[in-house]
């Protein structure tokens, strides 16, 4: 094999893996797979399940949606510039798979939390009931992204929202104090 046929099939590669495209109701078909997943036709080629990722999941939560495959080091098909981009049909399954994805109970009351031995033990009031989780308080579980706006994760890496920190009681904001 030629030296000018290996940086000629990596330069190709390359461009494969740096290549942008678009989707759009036009140029791709999304289904529902019988197991309850999503497939992709596009360029002729189809996929029987592709992944949903939100490039931006704060900042902009409905535009420049990549669709990626399922391996474990996944690639990126394409990306949705923006929802609206899709039939409806399409951006119900796929707010429906990145819902699954992106699932984040909101904290509306805090109960209590202990901290013991480098760990911290919540319990918490979510929009989904009552609940119970642990984080690791030196990694940065607790991510602040705004001034009032705070992102907990957890050991499992669920993750819980608090939208507002300052719509908490007095109380409750002083056992946050710690990770704030």
């Amino acid at each position: 094999m030629s030296n000018d046929f290996k940086i000629e099939q990596m330069e190709a590669e390359v461009e494969e893996m740096t290549a942008l495209r678009y989707l759009n109701k036009d140029n791709a078909i999304f289904e529902r797979t019988p197991g309850g997943f999503v497939s992709l036709t596009f360029e002729g080629k189809k996929w029987d399940r592709v992944q949903v990722i939100r490039l931006f999941p704060f900042t902009e939560p409905n535009k420049f949606i990549s669709i990626r495959t399922v391996e474990e080091r996944s690639k990126e098909i394409g990306v949705i510039e923006d929802m609206k981009n899709v039939t409806k049909d399409t951006r119900a399954m796929l707010e429906e798979q990145l819902n699954l994805y992106y699932f984040t109970p909101i904290i509306e009351k805090v109960i209590d939390i202990k901290d013991e031995y480098g760990y911290a033990y919540f319990h918490v009031m979510t929009d989904r009931g009552e609940c119970r989780f642990t984080i690791n308080m030196g990694g940065n579980a607790v991510v602040r992204l705004t001034d009032s706006r705070l992102l907990i994760t957890d050991l499992d890496e669920n993750r819980f929202e608090i939208p507002d920190v300052f719509k908490l009681s007095q109380k409750e904001q002083r056992k946050l104090d710690l990770f704030l």
